[in-house]
């Protein structure tokens, strides 16, 4: 039986847009082509695969413009729409650049001058990804760049919440020889995602920590990999020896970025006590600077809340902070225009570690400040999490550094925030606790961890 799906405009609210997802029969006929495929992609090498890739940035310019209005159409936002695009290419070009030194083999001779070995890389034949909502676009190929140039045909399932810009991607895709027929993204929901975990071999979710502890659990039974880019709910840590104006910039950049969409985003602040209030009070006054898109989606610094149901979170974490206690310096307030839901960006203080603000995550542009005292209670309280994902510190570089290293989190910006980008070809990070499992999606790791590695093991004739 056909089931068609109905899709809200986060800026509407109204069902404007509709999918209909494959049955079984038809995403399996679908997935067994792209396996069918692989052997010759393999057979490209890494130059010829590299230069696919490549062709499919020109396809994507070609396609610009209808690519842009989906994601527009998707997310209600406009400039961070093109940062996908644009980010897109720029990661393309970075992993094809590196692919080939990521994906060398390594040979070697052991102690027995009569024994050597060879390692061979073999990929996964079929890999799978599942992507979320809030960057659709590039959340959807970061992982299947680096799958593809390590010689695996990709089959990708994104998010139901933001399907628009699957139909003129795949129109780019199917421009470039060889890759139309290793790359397939399809609609659908969580049904086809569950039948993406059983059609492929290993797989990769980027998501929430509730729906990837299902997935993870489905893909044991089959003995499957199974790598998890999750949630979190990452501090940011400012020292006395922050100055107060730089120190700001930095936490509501990392806290409203994409309106605070963003899985790395900053959502806990602990403020050393020194420069508790000056910090404060610059971080309210850059709040109230900031402007929302609700008339113009080209205008504003902040769009709408892409997925209805996550108002629902923020509107009961701000509920449950002023409670307990919390008091709201600037916003606080779910706001509705023309069917949209935007969330005023919000600053609180006075706020406590039993509040569910500061230990769910997120997801808006919501910014809780807690003083302390010494370093040690900022190490205690960053720490005092399910999640592992990132963390900032910001203040004296060794002193930082210091206090950074013992923080547990995967990624840990200093003096700065979110600029993995810039180093991600080389550096590596993987989650702490609940905020994922499985190697890196950063540097040489990101191309590995789709690879199988086999020994070759020869012992010469002459022995």
């Amino acid at each position: 039986m056909t089931r068609t799906l109905e899709i809200r405009n986060p800026r509407t609210g109204a069902n404007d847009y509709a999918i209909t997802p494959l049955d079984r029969q038809a995403l399996q006929r679908r997935c067994e082509a792209l396996r069918a495929a692989q052997p010759a992609w393999l057979a490209l090498g890494i130059e010829g695969r590299a230069k696919a890739m490549l062709d499919l940035c020109d396809a994507v310019d070609r396609h610009y413009d209808a690519i842009l209005a989906a994601l527009c159409a998707d997310t209600g936002r406009h400039e961070w729409s093109v940062n996908e695009i644009e980010g897109l290419k720029g990661i393309t070009r970075m992993r094809c650049a590196t692919a080939a030194e990521a994906l060398a083999e390594a040979s070697g001779q052991s102690s027995d001058p009569t024994l050597r070995f060879q390692q061979q890389h073999v990929p996964y034949e079929l890999v799978g990804i599942i992507s979320p909502w809030n960057y659709p676009l590039i959340l959807c190929m970061i992982d299947a760049i680096t799958a593809l140039l390590a010689g695996s045909a990709v089959a990708i399932k994104p998010s139901e919440v933001t399907p628009r810009f699957i139909k003129p991607f795949r129109q780019a895709i199917q421009e470039v020889d060889y890759l139309r027929d290793v790359l397939d993204v399809f609609e659908g929901d969580g049904e086809t995602g569950a039948m993406i975990v059983d059609l492929t071999d290993t797989l990769v979710f980027t998501g929430s920590v509730r729906t990837g502890r299902k997935v993870q659990e489905h893909a044991a039974r089959q003995f499957k990999t199974v790598f998890l880019e999750l949630g979190g709910s990452d501090p940011a840590v400012v020292l006395d020896s922050a100055e107060p104006d730089f120190a700001a910039e930095i936490i509501v950049r990392g806290s409203v970025e994409n309106s605070g969409q963003l899985c790395c985003a900053i959502e806990r602040v602990y403020v050393q006590r020194g420069v508790y209030d000056a910090v404060c009070k610059r971080v309210v006054a850059r709040v109230e600077a900031l402007t929302m898109n609700t008339d113009d989606i080209r205008q504003g610094e902040l769009g709408p809340i892409i997925f209805a149901r996550q108002a629902d979170i923020l509107r009961d974490q701000l509920a449950d902070a002023v409670a307990k206690g919390a008091k709201v310096l600037t916003g606080g307030k779910i706001r509705e225009h023309g069917g949209g839901l935007w969330c005023e960006p919000t600053v609180l203080v006075d706020v406590t570690q039993d509040m569910a603000i500061m230990r769910d995550e997120t997801f808006g542009p919501i910014i809780p400040i807690m003083a302390f005292d010494t370093e040690e209670e900022a190490v205690r309280l960053a720490n005092d999490t399910e999640f592992g994902l990132s963390a900032a510190v910001i203040g004296d570089e060794a002193k930082a550094i210091a206090l950074g290293s013992r923080i547990n989190a995967g990624g840990m910006w200093i003096n700065d925030f979110d600029t993995m980008g810039g180093v991600g070809a080389r550096a590596e990070k993987t989650a702490f606790g609940c905020s994922g499992l499985g190697g890196t999606r950063y540097g040489y790791g990101g191309f590995r961890r789709f690879l199988r590695k086999k020994a070759i093991v020869i012992r010469s004739v002459a022995a």
